[in-house]
């Protein structure tokens, strides 16, 4: 019987590093993607000798195109691999008027390009077999505005938006999409970033919100969010969304943009 994998980016720390290692205790093979190959190598070597499982190193920067490529590659032809975790991204440091636009350019095309193409790649395969599960982690600041990191924020509504278009797309061909969003967490994104997270509010373990995110993700929940304590303030959010929606007239302006009123 062959063993199901996952594939993971962004696997050599934080959120990565915790679900490969939550999957491999699941007895899931693993293919591990990051930019820091002795970290996974690491990485690899420990889950190895605690679980058994294989686990194979597909170090990529997938802001490079042929990095991309070869990630690609891997989820179109190894049947093998049976869920994705978009997990890969990075922050910014500073308002808009004070990012560039070389930061803006890495920052999108990680955070978006990066992660829509992997799951362009998988999806055809996965509707094929008529199962798999492709796992989008978004942010609680996709929904947040107010809190001034705009670039990055939208970068994560993007996620969530197109989490919930492929939902609609597969899962009527057996195809689960689940959309995590996390609050702070203790991750290397802040320092990366260039922020102290010292100088934050306090925020989740990372083992914590992983372990969170496996329960929406064992539920079928089609949107995950760890740190959301009332989880009937999503449903009202979503409801108010689709009644909206009802109340679009696409041949007519409402009234009160007609003769002034």
């Amino acid at each position: 019987m062959t063993t199901s994998a996952v594939l993971i980016t962004g696997a050599s720390t934080g959120i990565g590093a915790v679900y490969a290692e939550r999957f491999a205790h699941r007895g899931h093979d693993l293919v591990l993607v990051a930019r820091d190959q002795a970290r996974l190598d690491a990485l690899a070597t420990r889950l190895r000798q605690e679980t058994g499982v294989a686990v194979d190193v597909l170090p990529a920067d997938l802001t490079q195109s042929d990095h991309l490529a070869r990630v690609e590659s891997r989820l179109r032809e190894d049947s093998r691999i049976t869920t994705l975790i978009n997990n890969a991204g990075i922050g910014q440091s500073g308002g808009f008027v004070e990012q560039n636009s070389a930061s803006i350019e890495q920052l999108v095309a990680l955070n978006i390009t990066a992660l829509t193409r992997l799951a362009n790649a998988i999806a055809p395969r996965l509707v094929q077999a008529g199962s798999g599960s492709i796992v989008n982690i978004s942010s609680i600041l996709s929904l947040m505005p107010e809190f001034g990191a705009t670039v990055y924020g939208a970068t994560k509504a993007f996620v969530l938006y197109l989490s919930q278009g492929l939902h609609l797309e597969l899962s009527p061909k057996g195809i689960y999409v689940q959309a995590v969003l996390p609050a702070g967490t203790y991750t290397e994104i802040w320092q990366r970033a260039g922020i102290d997270s010292s100088t934050l509010p306090p925020m989740m373990e990372v083992g914590e919100l992983v372990d969170a995110a496996l329960v929406g993700f064992d539920r079928r929940e089609l949107v995950t969010i760890p740190p959301l304590h009332n989880a009937e303030s999503w449903d009202a959010l979503d409801g108010a969304r689709l009644a909206m929606l009802a109340e679009i007239k696409q041949d007519e302006a409402a009234a009160r943009y007609k003769n002034g009123q």
